[in-house]
């Protein structure tokens, strides 16, 4: 092997496992945040609150559009991924409603 390839086997395997750190880190932040959203659920069907709020729905999305702008991330990209999010959270609010 080069010395080129080395270097680049080597920083390939170094971005790698950057990777796997922050993949873990994203599967236990959501993990946490999926925590809190199954208390406000409870909470919501605890006290016949609607399991969606809208305006609560795209304050956030816009929050994250902002952030992903200052991050450098795609902003469509991030609502994109924030509103599947949402969307799950609202699925689990509505099953704990019946």
């Amino acid at each position: 092997m080069t010395d080129t390839a080395t270097r680049a086997a080597a920083l390939l395997k170094e971005h790698r496992e950057s990777i796997d750190r922050l993949d873990a880190i994203l599967v236990f932040t959501l993990a946490e945040r999926f925590k809190h959203t199954q208390s406000v659920g409870r909470l919501k069907a605890e006290n016949d609150l609607p399991p969606s709020d809208p305006a609560r729905e795209a304050a956030q999305i816009a929050r994250l559009e902002m952030l992903a702008e200052a991050a450098d991330l795609d902003p469509v990209f991030a609502k994109k991924f924030l509103t599947f999010v949402i969307s799950e959270v609202i699925r689990h609010h509505e099953r704990l409603q019946k």
